[in-house]
């Protein structure tokens, strides 16, 4: 665990969407971090598939960098191509 500085108006942000979501200040910052990065990683994949990423990777043991690759990598094996 390690401090993050942030902006005084990032940290608004996060105090604003944390209590609207029910979440704490650092469950909320977490979550976007997570989000963000998965973004980046996964340019193709938009929130609905992320969120679903971040389920089955739940439900195999938690929040895993080398398990979500996985997860991603056998969810985009098993569905069949479409031929134009």
């Amino acid at each position: 665990m390690g401090i993050v500085k942030i902006s005084e108006e990032m940290h608004e942000n996060l105090r604003i969407a944390s209590t609207a979501l029910s979440r704490s200040i650092n469950a909320q910052a977490e979550h976007w971090m997570r989000m963000g990065m998965l973004a980046e990683l996964h340019p193709d994949l938009d929130h609905r598939a992320i969120c679903r990423l971040l389920v089955r990777a739940e439900q195999a043991g938690g929040f895993n960098l080398s398990r979500l690759c996985e997860l991603e990598r056998a969810a985009t094996d098993s569905v069949p191509e479409v031929a134009p």
